[in-house]
């Protein structure tokens, strides 16, 4: 555990009393400040690198806004360290005797990847299904649904053993349950390991696996289906229940590749997600 010179976490570079049980997760770390400007006191704010957090209370409230960057190189990090300020002694090195778990929320962009779920919606991922190998460093254990997902999507999607081993995570169902009321579009997300071969994109250099795009909108498991990718979800419900975290990802469509269209105001889209998440979360106990 690498702490630094103030005996904070190394790289989110802070200290337990820091954090709050309420964590919201986002990529871009100026989001942090769309998300805390709805603040009514913050009492914390720091940045080191990528990683910037506020801290403070909406009513009595108390929230923290953590911009984690792209992937889930990165979500390794932030996951593994907001865990360590909750559950480890960082004076001792050693794992709490009691453990406790954090609500993390992330809120993000994606690409969607059904004609039906149209740019600026909101996506409520049931699963996160990595393409990305982080949880194959782990050691984890799916359960039954998410074996047998897991079997039919390789069945569907016929991967190469050389390109992916995936796995897959469920959504904290409390906190899945609480945003479904809201009527948004609820379904599986994939987790690439990047944002140009890894999602079906050419510049250059040529994709290995050009029918990605064909091949994962039309995969169905029972009522499941794929609604769109990114690049952190499945990290982060990876590790949350490895961790023991109740974790949700909630995401706004800036793109639909399936009907290759783009939003026209993607910063309100993203504005809306945030407040109607907001709401949400205020509604929780």
């Amino acid at each position: 555990m690498i702490l630094n010179q103030r005996g904070a976490v190394y790289h989110l570079d802070l200290l337990p009393e820091e954090l709050a049980s309420t964590v919201i997760t986002v990529g871009d770390p100026g989001r942090v400040e769309e998300v805390s400007r709805y603040f009514d006191k913050t009492e914390h704010r720091s940045m080191h690198r990528e990683f910037v957090t506020h801290t403070g209370y909406i009513g009595k409230k108390r929230l923290s806004v953590v911009s984690t960057g792209i992937g889930t190189d990165n979500i390794d990090i932030v996951l593994t360290e907001l865990d360590a300020l909750m559950n480890v002694d960082l004076k001792t090195r050693t794992v709490k005797p009691e453990l406790n778990s954090l609500r993390i929320v992330r809120m993000g962009t994606c690409g969607g990847l059904q004609a039906d779920v149209p740019t600026d919606a909101m996506v409520i991922s049931s699963y996160g299904l990595g393409l990305d190998n982080l949880l194959n460093f782990y050691k984890h254990t799916p359960d039954i649904e998410e074996e047998a997902m897991l079997k039919a999507f390789m069945d569907h999607t016929a991967l190469s053993a050389s390109m992916a081993s995936p796995y897959l995570s469920r959504a904290d169902l409390s906190l899945l349950n609480a945003f479904k009321k809201q009527g948004h579009h609820t379904g599986i997300t994939v987790t690439c390991p990047g944002f140009y071969a890894p999602q079906g994109r050419q510049i250059r250099a040529m994709p290995a696996f050009p029918q990605l795009l064909d091949i994962l909108p039309g995969f169905r498991f029972a009522d499941h289906r794929i609604l769109n990718f990114e690049m952190e979800t499945a990290g982060i419900y990876g590790l949350g229940k490895i961790l023991g975290h109740a974790c949700l990802s909630i995401s706004t469509v800036v793109a639909n590749r399936a009907a290759g269209t783009f939003s026209t105001d993607a910063g309100k889209a993203v504005q809306h997600m945030i407040e109607k998440s907001l709401e949400v979360l205020m509604s929780l106990p």
